[in-house]
């Protein structure tokens, strides 16, 4: 049998445990408790985006710096990526999600005390361990999948996915009021966000504390070892994870979709408030581009998920590959204070990330067997943030020597390179309705 039938064979054995009632129901009940810690990790972490690039230019005077806090914050998701799925595996997703977003309000802390001695490397600091924060959102979206059939794989994930719009569109529209609430504790006016922030992880890691019982990766674990005694449980090693990407040529590809889509978002999305602070469009309505930029990326990842559970993972990463690229020609061409064009381009942007993150990631989970899955999956995270670590860096640099416009021009480039490679022959083996 062929290493796909060989997933697919295990998966139907452990869904006739996974499909009672009791496990739906947990499954239920972890996907919520789930949401309500994305939509604080949400705040959290869309609010500091936008003040984090002001805060660097504003400490500098350099706008090269604006993308190294968002850098900073995307490199500290990827170092942290297999710590934390190590963690999962050995104590479950309870304590790897909790620590991620603990070490992001203690990030918040230290981006306030960088901001208020206005000492840009200790703003970096902090921006590093906001970006774990990222990590554990990024995490939560696996953790859904645990005890999920594998035909609402796609939905599971989606949903925890969504759940973070309403924290993130409210995070970039509270920069008034955050930084408000910043002055009003004498603090400088653009680390009031992270006031904020802080509060909101501290609230995500309580709700995951009291609430993410029992665990459901442990519990998926103890299921199917209780069906296939013996079972080798995985550890979250790098090696581990190239050894077996090595003959899963679909779960590169889905690796390769989120890293693009990842990286295109960020090389856009940093540069924006700065490429509009340029005429001096105001705080409120940087914060609604972003809001609606943020809106895109999660809102509509419901029916995403439902579209690449109907219609394939592969399909719609090329339909990700082309909204995104649109978007870019959008954005690119729009004038720096035309909020209504920027922000149709900021949100097709945010759509076009949402189709690659969800059909990447559940190509990625179909593609490799259970006992492998850990391992792929705190290596697709790595790469993902470690392309938008890279992303990050070179907006900064593209913006300075040339512009808003080279930059979004220069982003379309690797959009091209994966409707490339979705046309490769090995990425359409085995494929069927659900996974072509």
């Amino acid at each position: 049998m062929s290493a796909t039938g060989d997933i697919r064979s295990s998966d139907m054995q452990s869904n006739e445990t996974l499909g009672s009632s009791r496990i739906i129901s947990i499954q239920n009940r972890s996907v919520a408790t789930l949401s309500g810690a994305q939509m604080f990790g949400g705040i959290a972490v869309a609010g500091s985006v936008p003040a984090g690039a002001l805060l660097a230019v504003s400490l500098t005077d350099s706008e090269a710096f604006a993308g190294l806090v968002q850098t900073a914050g995307v490199l500290g998701a990827a170092i942290f990526a297999l710590p934390l799925a190590r963690i999962a595996l050995t104590r479950g997703r309870r304590p790897a999600l909790a620590s991620g977003y603990g070490l992001g309000a203690v990030g918040a802390i230290l981006v306030i005390f960088g901001a208020v001695s206005k000492n840009v490397a200790l703003v970096l600091f902090g921006s590093l361990f906001v970006g774990v924060a990222s990590a554990a959102s990024l995490q939560a979206r696996y953790a859904a999948t645990d005890l999920a059939l594998p035909q609402h794989r796609a939905r599971s994930l989606s949903y925890v996915v969504w759940a973070a719009t309403i924290g993130a569109v409210l995070g970039p529209n509270l920069l008034n009021f955050s930084g408000s609430v910043g002055m009003s504790l004498g603090l400088p006016q653009l680390s009031g966000p992270y006031v904020v922030s802080a509060i909101a992880l501290t609230l995500a890691v309580l709700i995951l504390l009291v609430s993410l019982r029992p665990d459901p990766f442990q519990l998926a674990t103890k299921l199917r070892q209780d069906q296939e005694p013996g079972t080798k449980i995985a550890h979250p090693k790098l090696r581990d994870g190239i050894d077996h990407l090595r003959t899963r040529p679909r779960a590169v590809l889905g690796i390769g979709a989120i890293s693009i889509g990842h990286v295109v978002m960020i090389m856009v999305m940093v540069m924006t408030p700065v490429h509009m602070a340029h005429v001096d469009v105001t705080l409120q309505l940087i914060g609604l581009v972003i809001s609606v930029h943020v809106a895109g990326m999660y809102a509509f990842s419901p029916l995403v998920g439902m579209a690449v559970d109907r219609f394939g993972r592969v399909p719609m990463i090329l339909a990700g590959a082309v909204i995104l690229a649109l978007s870019c020609a959008i954005s690119g061409l729009a004038p720096a204070d035309n909020v209504l064009v920027l922000g149709i381009g900021l949100f097709l942007l945010g759509l076009g990330w949402s189709f690659t993150l969800i059909a990447g990631s559940t190509l990625v989970t179909d593609s490799v067997e259970a006992n492998e899955r850990p391992s792929v999956q705190g290596l697709s995270d790595l790469s993902m943030n470690a392309a938008g670590a890279l992303g990050g860096v070179a907006a900064g640099l593209i913006m300075w020597a040339g512009g808003y416009g080279w930059l979004c021009a220069f982003a379309i480039l690797p959009l091209i390179a994966l409707a490339i490679w979705v046309r490769v022959p090995a990425c359409r083996l085995h494929s069927n309705a659900r996974s072509i």
